[in-house]
């Protein structure tokens, strides 16, 4: 009876009785954090990484400064990608003095099974936000999810609803919101120091363009089904710019940003790249963080000269430049002043509340975020709410898929951030920013 049940064991159990066996194999440190707190290895928080592109490898380096974490599994769709990800966590490990071992998987679904995984970081594509975040809060597992939240209105809903009948931890990478000028901007919006807010110009850049690559070989390292996951839209294929491939021997990373956030078919182009950074900044800096504009009127509509939203209070924002310089950021235009910020500067126009602070951000600085990530962290272990949690990522993602939906439609769209209605508007609720049919066999 006992070889049967033995011989019938399946994967998925393997799986699980390998990654309880993991921890004895593994010799892990102490770790003193900089205010002099203890973390015994017992307190580490372990993790799994899915997406492993260039978002993620950047994920890790920051992750990888936040005192009493560990790595153990990795997954993506792209071999070359794991291997090269699986290199770069052993070598940290070693320099950790933990033994060196990091697993790696095709298929999220057997990361997610592990049982030593508390917490998982996603950097896939968009498509793929929130069939992975559902699935790691029924797993049991927190999430660190990369920004925008989801593709669509209807996914970050439903990813509300999984962090929190699950009593997951979630924190979406809208960095900004750990970043020091960032919160000196919003805490002076918010004290009054401007005055009432009026306007707010948020240069993010524009909208996707409809897909226009020709298509090529897929590569034999490279699983394109399962990259293309729940999208349904048979004019999507496989070009290098969609996932940029690399190389290991010898090591050649990706040389652009993963372009399917540039196409509507597969993305939300700057709207929500950047949006889901500035706009961010601006909903938290007015009170509107898990709420919203309630009406988008796209660029060129009528006298419309930027892509423009209205909130119920009379505040009007607009995309638009913040200042001469190029570059994105905001300006709060208040009753009393104004205030510009962006990254690496922030300036007020009454000197007396704020010094100017400018410093030149290099190149491949932008998305170094582990004060972001400590805070995450830091969350995990006291299962409080961290500083960007689901909620704000669900509302900031829902104005950047409406403003793209107003600017598809080239007409107004009005939205009832209270009922999360778009009213008797069947076009933009049938658009696909809302919610769009699953390819199979994948549903929402």
């Amino acid at each position: 009876m006992e070889k049967k049940e033995n011989s019938n064991l399946s994967r998925r159990r393997f799986l699980g009785y390998s990654a309880l066996g993991l921890t004895g194999l593994t010799i892990l440190p102490s770790w003193t954090m900089a205010n002099g707190i203890h973390i015994a290895p017992s307190d580490r928080v372990v993790l799994g990484f899915i997406g492993l592109g260039r978002q993620g490898v950047s994920d890790f380096g920051s992750f990888s400064d936040c005192p009493g974490v560990q790595v153990v599994a990795c997954c993506d769709v792209e071999q070359l990608k794991r291997e090269r990800f699986k290199r770069k966590v052993e070598t940290w490990q070693k320099s950790q003095n933990v033994a060196s071992r990091c697993d790696v998987y095709e298929f999220y679904e057997d990361l997610l099974d592990r049982r030593d995984i508390d917490a998982v970081s996603i950097a896939t594509p968009d498509h793929w936000h929130a069939l992975t975040a559902i699935h790691a809060c029924k797993s049991g597992k927190d999430v660190y999810v990369q920004k925008p939240l989801a593709y669509t209105i209807r996914e970050g809903q439903e990813m509300v609803k999984a962090v929190r009948g699950n009593n997951r931890v979630l924190q979406i990478g809208s960095q900004q919101r750990s970043s020091k000028e960032f919160q000196q901007a919003i805490a002076l919006v918010r004290s009054g120091a401007i005055g009432h807010i009026e306007t707010i110009f948020a240069k993010v850049g524009n909208p996707p363009t409809p897909l226009n690559l020709p298509e090529q070989p897929v590569p034999a390292t490279l699983n394109w089904n399962q990259w293309m996951g729940p999208l349904n839209d048979p004019k999507i294929h496989y070009h290098p710019d969609l996932c940029p491939p690399i190389t290991l021997d010898p090591e050649q990373n990706e040389k652009i940003w993963g372009a399917w956030r540039w196409y509507s078919e597969t993305g939300n182009g700057f709207t929500a790249d950047w949006g889901a950074h500035m706009f961010d900044i601006a909903q938290a800096a007015i009170g509107m963080d898990g709420s919203g504009p309630c009406e988008f009127i796209p660029k060129g509509y009528k006298e419309a000269q930027y892509l423009t939203m209205k909130y119920q209070n009379g505040i009007v924002m607009t995309e638009q430049p913040f200042r001469e310089e190029p570059g994105n950021g905001l300006k709060f235009n208040g009753t009393k002043g104004w205030l510009k910020v962006t990254r690496g500067y922030i300036e007020c126009s009454d000197r007396s509340l704020l010094a100017k602070e400018e410093k030149k951000i290099g190149e491949g600085q932008y998305e170094v975020s582990s004060p972001h990530m400590q805070n995450f962290i830091d969350a995990v272990r006291s299962r409080k709410n961290p500083i960007a949690p689901v909620e704000v990522g669900c509302s900031t993602n829902t104005l950047c898929c409406l403003a793209n939906i107003a600017n598809e439609l080239q007409r107004p769209v009005l939205w009832d951030p209270a009922t999360l209605s778009l009213g008797d508007d069947k076009e933009a609720a049938n658009h696909r920013l809302y919610n769009y049919q699953y390819r199979r066999p994948y549903s929402l």
